[in-house]
């Protein structure tokens, strides 16, 4: 398994996937907003969304973990 984690602090705006969605390298799966500029995070591998860590509404520190994939 590995770890999406948020690039910034900031509140999760829209979370893109859901548990049991594939993903590719390179895909946006989280939209944080900070400083009113939405920031998407992207996947930096393909795989299969196991858990989702952050919620719509929430705020992310940097580091935190936003999105649990399975290779």
């Amino acid at each position: 398994m590995t770890e999406i984690t948020a690039s910034m602090a900031g509140n999760v705006w829209k979370v893109l996937v859901k548990p049991g969605d594939t993903v590719e390298e390179g895909q946006d799966v989280v939209i944080l907003e900070s400083m009113k500029m939405e920031i998407p995070i992207a996947a930096d591998f393909g795989g299969t969304v196991k858990e989702i860590k952050c919620e719509e509404g929430g705020f992310v520190n940097e580091g935190d973990v936003l999105v649990v994939v399975e290779d």
